[in-house]
């Protein structure tokens, strides 16, 4: 077990039922709403590397974590600009989208290059 993914599994799951939560009730809020789906998208992801724990390959855990920090900056741009009203973080969006389509990417190639 990886108590760290465990947790970001956690506040991936809470951020993302509340971000959608304020997404549906804030208007014009649609960018907390779309952070809302990802964190949700990622959480079971996370939750599963983080229960697999000492079973996982270091490259499988390292995209976890790649996952985790992709979705900390892609969802925390979007909210700061919903919530703020500035785009002093737009750049950012397409970094942590970046960082998380590398993370699943190489949790694939870790899978498949794996040492039984």
């Amino acid at each position: 077990m990886d108590r760290i993914l465990l947790f970001a599994a956690g506040l991936a799951g809470a951020a993302g039922v509340a971000l959608a939560a304020a997404g549906a009730h804030i208007a014009g809020a649609e960018r907390l709403a779309t952070a809302g789906q990802i964190a949700m998208a990622q959480a079971p992801a996370l939750l599963a590397l983080g229960l697999h724990g000492r079973a996982a390959s270091r490259p499988m855990l390292l995209a976890g974590f790649v996952i985790a920090a992709g979705l900390l900056v892609f969802a925390g741009a979007l909210a700061f600009h919903d919530l703020s009203g500035s785009a002093a973080l737009a750049f950012a969006a397409p970094w942590g989208g970046t960082a998380m389509i590398f993370g699943w990417l190489a949790l694939g190639l870790a899978a498949i290059i794996r040492k039984r």
